[in-house]
């Protein structure tokens, strides 16, 4: 009888010890578990927090080009939700349905990406294509005083093809370049005087005469506004002036219709 009841003592405490191994056992299983759905979950907030960033950077893309592309204020705001919404019945997403939209998310916002990369090029030469063409005047609150083909010669009487637009200035007036690009020539030419040209490297060459100082050199490169010179009246002239001239494609040709935005008084 001792002996029986032994046993039952013993089995017992073995089963009491087979019970707390499969309890130990389910909660390692379950932190398991638990660890394997947190490393998910990790993994998905680096994949959301990827797809931010890059929503982020398009969004600051978005606005550069908007104010390239001179887009009135309020008419593209990156920062308003897009509005949406839907009466279908909601459910539990499976996994691998939020991956594939994951994937699909990435792929458009790669896509957006790139093209607002060409969008972005394509505004920005064409910004430097205009910048690069005349299209202002060499001297601030200036008027024209003689416009561009044939007059009569103020010197010595007699017709004569004038090559360019005159604007009244005072000597010592800053003479201004009327668009971006790289000097190409400094100095004195016959009737010119002082002279300084300067190439806009799309066909197109500016020559500004009659300065009274140079003060740029040879291969400087200068933008639209930029001081180029002095306004004075040397070489074959009756006052101090600025003489403008554009050449295209090695032709001179009127300076007017690019300067006609400005306004030209004269």
């Amino acid at each position: 009888m001792a002996g029986g009841l032994a046993l039952l003592g013993a089995g017992g405490a073995a089963g009491a010890a087979i019970a707390q191994q499969r309890l130990a056992d389910q909660a390692a299983q379950a932190q398991l578990t638990q660890a394997r759905a947190q490393r998910e979950l990790n993994a998905l907030a680096a994949r959301v927090g990827e797809l931010q960033a890059q929503a982020n950077r398009l969004n600051a893309l978005g606005e550069r080009l908007t104010r390239i592309g001179g887009l009135k204020d309020g008419e593209f705001d990156f920062k308003r939700p897009v509005g949406v919404g839907g009466d279908e019945a909601v459910r539990d997403m499976p996994r691998d349905e939020l991956d594939q939209s994951l994937r699909a998310l990435q792929e458009q916002l790669t896509t957006s990406g790139e093209q607002l990369t060409v969008l972005d090029t394509l505004l920005a030469d064409r910004a430097h294509a205009l910048g690069a063409v005349p299209s202002r005047e060499p001297v601030i609150d200036s008027y024209v005083t003689s416009g561009f083909g044939l007059r009569a010669d103020p010197i010595v009487g007699g017709g004569q093809f004038h090559k360019g637009i005159d604007f009244s200035a005072n000597t010592g007036d800053p003479v201004l370049a009327v668009a971006d690009g790289v000097v190409s020539f400094v100095g004195e030419r016959s009737g010119y005087g002082n002279t300084v040209e300067i190439d806009h490297g799309n066909g197109y060459v500016t020559r500004y005469a009659h300065n009274s100082r140079l003060v740029r050199r040879n291969g400087e490169l200068v933008r639209a506004g930029d001081e180029i010179a002095k306004a004075g009246s040397t070489g074959r002239s009756t006052g101090a002036h600025v003489h403008l001239e554009v050449w295209q494609d090695g032709r001179v040709v009127n300076p007017r219709p690019f300067l006609q935005g400005n306004r030209l008084r004269g």
